[in-house]
């Protein structure tokens, strides 16, 4: 089940992959879709917490569910 989440602070692909990454690193097997023009992550195959500590580490602002 997929869940989409509001983060602030990203503004290019640059950050975009950052993002991907971090939370590729915090869960693997997640499926992360990213859209620039909402700054919204959509993920399956994380929980919330894993998504948050991931983009607060990469050093965005979680804003919880969209």
């Amino acid at each position: 089940m997929s869940t989409t989440y509001k983060v602030s602070g990203m503004t290019c692909g640059g950050c975009a992959r950052s993002v991907e990454q971090a939370i590729k690193a915090e869960a693997p097997a997640a499926n992360v879709t990213i859209d620039l023009g909402t700054a919204t992550v959509t993920v399956d195959g994380a929980d919330e917490a894993q998504v948050k500590k991931a983009v607060d580490g990469a050093g965005f602002d979680f804003q919880g569910a969209a």
